[in-house]
């Protein structure tokens, strides 16, 4: 069975490195091709990488409280770049301040987002999710 191919990445002027090495070894390790575009990574660039992989997904993330800012119009960017039905993933330290998730999750689906996780989901949570909606499980 061929692998499938995710997208990830640490979108806007977010520098947080060490989560984004994680999830590109822990998605490794359960039979994903990851395309890591590493840190401070632009909407145009996730685009780019997906595009031209044939991604099956983007997975971005965020810890620098931005991320609400930096993902905006990023479900528009796809679709114009023919990339309609993308599946969208986004977690992290979405916003600054503590606001409840749920409002946040509903901003970000909202968005176009299929996929958001709160602050210190395991990434084993987001990997179940990524498996059931590939149809891999």
């Amino acid at each position: 069975m061929e692998k499938k191919t995710v997208v990830i990445g640490v979108i806007g002027a977010d520098a947080h490195a060490v989560g984004n090495k994680i999830i590109d070894l822990t998605l490794c390790n359960h039979g994903f091709n990851v395309v890591n575009l590493g840190v401070m990574v632009s909407q145009e660039e996730f685009i780019d990488a997906a595009v031209e992989t044939s991604a099956d997904a983007i997975l971005v993330s965020s810890l620098y409280g931005h991320g609400e800012i930096d993902c905006m119009g990023l479900r528009q960017k796809c679709d114009e770049a023919g990339l309609k039905n993308m599946p969208l993933f986004v977690g992290g330290n979405l916003v600054v301040g503590k606001q409840n998730f749920e409002d946040v999750k509903e901003r970000f689906l909202s968005m176009g987002f299929d996929y958001v996780y709160a602050p210190s989901t395991p990434i084993e949570e987001t990997i179940g999710d990524l498996k059931k909606h590939l149809g891999l499980e």
